[in-house]
C-alpha cells in the first residue's frame, strides 16, 4: 500500500479504481507559412469555436456547480474577445509568418506569465485561466476533442492538473474523486470540485502514471490517498463513508425544527452566501436567514464597476426570494486578498493592514453611494440588514450612516420606495472590541468576523500557509474578545452574531451559547449539523455535560 498526501478540497471518502488522465501532447514547431490570410482565418475560426465552447461549459457548470462557480467560463469567453490578445496573436502570424498554433502558444503564454509574476495570490491564479483558453483554441486548431477525459467507467481521476474547462467536462455520474499533482485550494478547479461535492486532493506530489487501474481511496478528512489499500483499511473507510451518508440523511430530519437547546434557549442559525446563486442552498439547508451576503462577489465577478441597477437586481433577488427571512448584506469588502483590476488599487506592502473594505468606500464615496442606493431600493422587497465591514472608530460608523441617510433622502425625493432595514457592523479588529460599548449605541446588531479578528489579534497573516503551526484558532485572547463583544452589545440592546469560520466550529458551539451569542451564521451545508449540536446541549449542566453521545459524534465530524 502507498500513502500519498496532499491538500484536501472537500471532506469525504472516495473509493474506486484510478484512471490516469494524460493531456494530449501538442507538437508545435516554428515553421513558416506562405498563406497569411488562411492562417489568420484558422485562428479566428478556432477562437470563435472556443468562445462557443466556454459558453456551453457555463451552462453545464450552472447546473453542476451553481452560477458563482460557473462565472469563470463567462470570463473565459470575454478573455477570448480581448483585443490585445487577439492583436498580439495576429501580429505574430502577419509579421513573423508563423502558424496559428505557434502564434497562439507564444501570445497566450506571454499573457499568462504577466499574471503568474504578480504578487497577489488571486491574480496569480488568473494565469491558469489564460492557459485554459489557450488549450481550448489549440484543441480546435489541432482537431482534438477533449470531451471524454475519464473513460466510461466510474473512477478516481488522477492528473498532473486539470483546467476549469476539463473539470466541468467531466461526467459527474462517473467521477468518484480527483487527485492532482499541481493546483491549489483557491483555484477554480478546486472551487468547482467543492461545489460539485467531489472529494479531491491537490498538490499531491506522489502522483504516478503507474497508478493506472489500481484500487484507491481518497480520505479527505486526513488529506491523503491510499493506493492499493489493505482490506482492513478499506473496510474501515467504507464504514466511515456509510456513516457519513447516514449522517446526512439524519440531518435532513431536522428541517423545520427549532434551534433550541434542551433547557429552552433558542438561537438563530443563518447562512453565509456569496451571491444570489446560493439562495437555493439557503433554502435546501433550512437556514433561518442570511447572516452574511458577501457583496464583494458582485464586484469580483464583473469586468467593470457594477451599476446601481445590476447591484439592485442581485440584492433584490436574494431579499425577495427569502422574505420574510432576514438577509444581511455586507457592503463592499474589496482589498487585502480580494482584488479587482478595474479599481486600479495601488500595490501595498501589507494589504491586510491597508486600504480595504470600508476604507475604500469612505475614500471613494460616489462608488460607495452607488451600492448604498441599490441596497436601499432592495430593502422595499423584504427584510434587509446592512452591515459595514472593518469599522474601527465611531467616526467611520457615523460617516457611513450619514451617507446612508443622504442616499435615502435622494431616493425619497425621486419617489423611490424604501423599506425598513437594520444597520450593523462587523466586529473584526481588537479596536472595535475595545469600543464596542460606544459602537453598540449606534447599531442594531453586531456580527463578529472571527477570521480577521483572529488574524489581527494574533498578528498572523491568515493567507500565509507557513504560519499555520502558529495559528491557534481557539486562542483564549480571541474567545475573550468574543465574550466582551457579546456583553457590550447586550448592555445596549444590540443583538450579536458570529459569521466567521469559528461559527461553524462545532467544538465551540456550547461555549458560544454560554457566552450568550444570539446568532451563528455558517456556510449552508453546516446549518443542519450546527442545529443538531444546539438541540443536544443543556445549559443547566456543567460545560460539556449537555452533549449526548449522538451529538458528540456529529461534533467530531468536519463540516468543510
Amino acid at each position: 500500500m502507498q500513502v500519498a498526501t496532499g491538500k484536501s478540497v472537500l471532506n469525504g471518502i472516495s473509493i474506486g479504481k484510478i484512471k490516469v488522465y494524460k493531456a494530449p501532447k501538442l507538437e508545435i514547431d516554428d515553421s513558416l507559412i506562405d498563406d497569411i490570410e488562411a492562417e489568420l482565418a484558422r485562428f479566428d475560426d478556432a477562437r470563435e469555436r472556443a468562445i462557443e465552447q466556454q459558453n456551453a461549459l457555463y451552462e453545464k457548470a450552472v447546473i453542476d456547480a451553481g452560477e458563482d462557480s460557473a462565472e469563470v467560463f463567462s470570463v473565459h469567453a470575454m478573455m477570448l474577445e480581448d483585443d490585445d490578445l487577439i492583436d498580439a496573436t495576429n501580429e505574430i502570424i502577419k509579421t513573423q509568418k508563423h502558424t496559428a498554433e505557434y502564434a497562439v502558444k507564444v501570445a497566450f503564454d506571454n499573457q499568462a506569465k504577466v499574471f503568474a509574476e504578480m504578487d497577489d495570490p488571486y491574480m496569480k491564479e488568473r494565469a491558469a485561466d489564460i492557459y485554459d483558453i489557450e488549450h481550448a483554441v489549440l484543441g480546435y486548431l489541432f482537431g482534438i476533442s477533449g470531451d471524454i477525459l475519464q473513460g466510461t467507467e466510474p473512477c478516481i481521476l488522477v492528473a498532473n492538473d486539470l483546467t476549469p474547462s476539463e473539470t466541468v467536462r467531466l461526467n459527474k455520474s462517473l467521477l468518484l474523486g480527483i487527485i492532482t499533482r499541481e493546483g491549489s485550494l483557491n483555484s477554480h478547479t478546486a472551487i468547482l470540485a467543492r461545489s460539485m461535492g467531489i472529494p479531491a486532493l491537490v498538490q499531491c506530489k506522489d502522483v504516478n502514471e503507474d497508478w493506472e487501474g489500481k484500487p484507491a481511496i481518497i480520505d479527505g478528512y486526513n488529506s491523503c490517498a491510499y493506493i492499493e489499500p489493505t482490506d482492513d483499511l478499506e473496510k474501515t473507510l467504507r464504514k466511515r463513508k456509510e456513516k457519513d451518508a447516514k449522517q446526512r440523511a439524519l440531518l435532513q430530519e431536522l428541517k423545520g425544527k427549532s434551534n433550541t437547546t434542551i433547557d429552552g434557549k433558542t438561537i438563530q442559525v443563518y447562512a453565509n452566501i456569496g451571491g444570489p446563486s446560493d439562495i437555493g442552498l439557503v433554502q435546501q439547508n433550512d437556514a433561518g436567514g442570511v447572516g452574511l451576503f458577501r457583496s464583494e462577489f458582485v464586484y469580483l465577478n464583473a469586468r467593470d464597476y457594477p451599476s446601481e441597477e445590476e447591484q439592485f437586481n442581485a440584492y433584490r433577488l436574494a431579499i425577495e426570494t427569502l422574505a420574510p427571512k432576514q438577509v444581511i448584506i455586507r457592503t463592499c469588502d474589496i482589498g487585502a486578498d480580494k482584488q479587482v483590476e478595474y479599481m486600479g488599487m495601488e500595490k501595498e506592502e501589507n494589504p491586510a493592514l491597508g486600504l480595504r473594505a470600508i476604507r475604500i468606500c469612505l475614500t471613494r464615496k460616489a462608488f460607495f453611494k452607488t451600492q448604498l442606493r441599490a441596497l436601499l431600493r432592495a430593502s422595499a422587497y423584504g427584510n434587509l440588514g446592512i452591515m459595514f465591514p472593518m469599522i474601527i472608530s465611531m467616526r467611520e460608523l457615523r460617516e457611513c450612516k450619514e451617507l446612508l441617510a443622504e442616499c435615502a433622502e435622494e431616493l425619497k425625493k425621486q419617489g423611490v420606495k424604501i423599506g425598513k432595514y437594520a444597520v450593523g457592523i462587523m466586529i473584526e479588529t481588537p479596536a472595535a472590541v475595545l469600543i464596542a460599548d460606544e459602537l453598540a449605541e449606534e447599531c442594531d446588531f453586531f456580527s463578529i468576523g472571527t477570521n480577521d479578528l483572529t488574524q489581527y489579534t494574533l498578528a498572523i497573516d491568515r493567507q500565509n500557509a507557513a504560519l499555520d503551526p502558529f495559528l491557534a484558532k481557539h486562542h483564549p485572547a480571541v474567545l475573550r474578545q468574543i465574550k466582551m463583544t457579546i456583553d457590550a452589545g447586550h448592555r445596549h440592546g444590540t443583538w450579536v452574531g458570529i459569521c466567521g469560520e469559528l461559527g461553524a466550529d462545532l467544538a465551540l458551539t456550547e461555549t458560544f451559547l454560554r457566552m450568550g451569542v444570539d446568532e451563528l451564521s455558517v456556510n449552508p451545508v453546516s446549518v443542519l449539523p450546527l442545529r443538531k449540536i444546539i438541540r443536544g446541549i443543556d445549559l443547566r449542566k456543567e460545560p460539556g455535560a449537555g452533549l449526548t453521545d449522538e451529538t458528540e459524534a456529529v461534533s467530531t465530524a468536519p463540516t468543510e
